[in-house]
């Protein structure tokens, strides 16, 4: 499931026990199912059991833990082994400590069973040693001591590893037909194809696996379900599995029911949320925190604070204490609403509960405040959080620096960018960001340089803010090739380009000497998402004739001329055939006139004279000659008196005669 910032942190699961007698509790059958040993209404804790890396047969409690508790009830681990250790347990104790894995594995290979193996392999992949990982695996297999669990650990190892391609390779070479159909191996494939962002690849997979045999069961819709909640629109997908499910037998649970909740809170469907949340009710299933926050987040799109206040009051009547992701998200919706004395109530309320150690809830109302101008609020918030020693990640800086540069307090932006510097060592892209702000606003090249340096150094890429506040800066510097390389990067990433700053940047190219530049930013507007606005086709096309580049402005007009004045496509042809290519004369003139614009008598005019002065281009003079009467033009008397001065290089072609002979009746526009 699609978790935010904030409820992935409430959700986090203690501390788990070792590794070794934790996975020495989990048995040993190759058809070993997590939720196969809860009872329906309980498989949501075996959910995030097992994503917290604890087997359930290695702990108990009380009562379920409900999905999105911050407070984790304490679990008690039965004991396994008897005080004395079996060879077993000593020989995997030694194979996981050991600094030689292969020569461990040798000395050990008659002690050890396939799931003592299985164990090891576990262990591994909690520690994320994923090199052990993939060389046990490969000693397991040459040694065909593999089993159902084997590969259902290993795929989902490779998943948390994002080695998609040994994840597929191993399921592809399972030959045994109900091994490659069982559930537990197919469900880690397609949690692994989700996790490296295939949905697509893993409904297809799915249909595959369908086919040639899998019975699905809750857990392997509820991984393609937190597939749906990572796409845009991923509700219509989401209804169809929930379809599918039911009519297979099985049940929503409150897993189910949790993914579709965030789906539709995702998708900004209130309505559809409110809908499965009372069917939830109705079938007998008690919301949990997680359920209560996904609705919550609904809400918090259109700031509906009514009913959010409502959600709140049905917890307490359930006796269920709202989190710290609850109250979060609550602070949201009244942000969203516009509530900024409410907003602030519950700020204070989030510190008092000791939900507030870190920036994230300052920073929804710095961030609020910073946005409708009261950025002095904003100010006064920021500077009581670094008071209190709130952990910092640098967004509340950037925030801050943010505000400080759209208000044009230029002074107190770079004076909060450097001491940011001078203080932290972390960086991320929105603190990059408005370190560039500040520094591109305050005209400072040296530290704009500076950080675009530390980006590169830390390898983090540009975002779509990154490019425009560069380009931004170049431009008001003069510094259009930087400008120009800025654009053709941020292209090449696949960002959706400002055409208003590119419109900018084609005229400053072009006024500099840099046509080819300023056609090159053109054809990315061109080619882009969205279709350019029409005047820019004309403004190219002037840059391209000053700068004599025929060919493209050839181009230009061809595609464009219904959106370019009549003077300045009198102003290409005219400049083309005195100019231009002689071989593509032709092609402009007919060109001219399949737009629709007539073709003026001085511009035949100018191309007959560039074919007289080039005997060799007789068949292309003839040409125009034989193409002109057909589409209601003749000859000036200037163009007839020079065909018959250089009638002497041409012969005497019946073409000509006939074309001295016409008396011309062509007005000129």
């Amino acid at each position: 499931m699609a978790l935010n910032k904030e409820q992935s942190r409430g959700m986090e699961v203690a501390a788990t026990p070792s590794a070794i007698s934790v996975f020495f509790s989990i048995p040993s059958s190759s058809s070993f199912s997590p939720s196969a040993h809860l009872p329906v209404k309980n498989r949501k804790n075996c959910w995030l059991i097992v994503r917290g890396s604890l087997s359930v047969s290695s702990c108990s409690c009380s009562q379920p833990l409900p999905r999105g508790e911050e407070k984790v009830a304490k679990w008690k681990r039965k004991p396994v082994f008897s005080p004395v250790q079996s060879p077993r347990h000593s020989a995997v104790a030694e194979v996981v400590q050991s600094s030689d894995l292969e020569s461990a594995l040798s000395r050990l290979e008659k002690i050890l069973q396939v799931q003592d193996l299985n164990i090891i392999l576990r262990s591994f992949g909690n520690s994320k040693r994923w090199r052990d990982v993939s060389k046990l695996f490969d000693w397991m297999r040459k040694r065909k001591r593999v089993n159902v669990a084997s590969y259902s650990s290993f795929i989902k190892y490779m998943g948390e590893s994002r080695n998609l391609s040994c994840a597929l390779e191993v399921y592809n070479n399972i030959e045994d037909e109900s091994t490659r159909n069982n559930v537990s191996i197919c469900n880690s494939l397609l949690g692994c194809m989700v996790k490296d962002g295939k949905f697509e690849s893993s409904m297809k997979m799915f249909e595959e696996m369908k086919l040639k045999g899998l019975l699905p069961d809750l857990f392997t819709y509820s991984t393609l379900l937190a597939g749906c909640s990572k796409l845009e629109n991923g509700y219509s997908k989401a209804l169809e599995l929930v379809e599918e499910l039911k009519s297979r037998g099985l049940g929503m649970d409150s897993v189910i029911y949790g993914n579709i909740l965030a789906i539709c809170a995702k998708n900004n469907l209130c309505e559809e949320a409110e809908h499965f949340f009372q069917q939830m009710i109705a079938v007998g299933l008690s919301p949990n925190l997680f359920h209560y926050s996904s609705l919550l987040n609904a809400y918090s799109v259109d700031g509906n604070y009514g009913k959010a206040d409502e959600i709140i009051r049905c917890m307490n009547t359930a006796g269920i204490v709202p989190n710290k992701v609850i109250l979060t998200t609550l602070l949201k919706v009244y942000i969203r609403a516009g509530l900024v004395e409410k907003s602030k109530e519950l700020l204070i309320e989030l510190e008092n509960q000791g939900f507030a150690e870190n920036e994230v809830p300052f920073c929804l109302v710095m961030d609020d405040l910073a946005k409708k101008g009261q950025v002095d609020e904003a100010k006064a918030i920021f500077h009581k959080m670094k008071e209190k020693r709130v952990a910092s990640d640098g967004y509340a800086y950037s925030i801050m620096i943010s505000a400080y540069c759209r208000s044009g307090r230029l002074k107190e932006a770079k004076e909060l960018a450097k001491e940011y510097e001078t203080t932290y060592d972390k960086f991320d892209l929105a603190i990059l960001n408005a370190l560039l702000r500040a520094y591109c606003k305050g005209r400072e090249i040296e530290n704009v340089m500076q950080t675009l340096r530390k980006m590169d150094e830390q390898r983090i890429s540009p975002d779509w803010n990154t490019f425009q506040i560069l380009i931004k800066y170049f431009l008001k510097e003069k510094l259009y090739n930087l400008a120009y390389k800025t654009v053709e990067d941020m292209n090449s990433k696949g960002h959706q380009l400002d055409e208003e700053l590119c419109s900018s940047l084609i005229v400053e190219l072009g006024q500099s000497g840099a046509a080819s530049e300023a056609f090159s930013v053109y054809n990315m507007l061109r080619y882009g998402k969205t279709k350019p606005r029409k005047s820019i086709h004309e403004t190219i096309l002037n840059i391209l004739i000053r700068a004599k580049l025929f060919k493209n402005a050839y181009v230009v007009m061809k595609d464009n001329a219904e959106d370019i004045s009549v003077p300045s496509l009198d102003k290409f042809a005219l400049s083309f055939m005195q100019a231009g290519n002689i071989n593509m004369i032709n092609d402009v003139l007919k060109a001219l006139h399949r737009a629709g614009r007539g073709v003026n008598q001085e511009v035949f005019h100018v191309a007959v004279s560039r074919y007289v002065a080039r005997p060799e281009k007789e068949e292309l003079l003839l040409q125009l000659l034989k193409w002109m009467p057909g589409h209601g033009y003749k000859l000036s008397s200037a163009s007839r008196d020079l065909l018959r001065r250089s009638a002497g290089p041409f012969g005497q072609s019946q073409l000509i005669e006939e074309a001295l002979a016409h008396k011309s009746d062509l007005p000129a526009r």
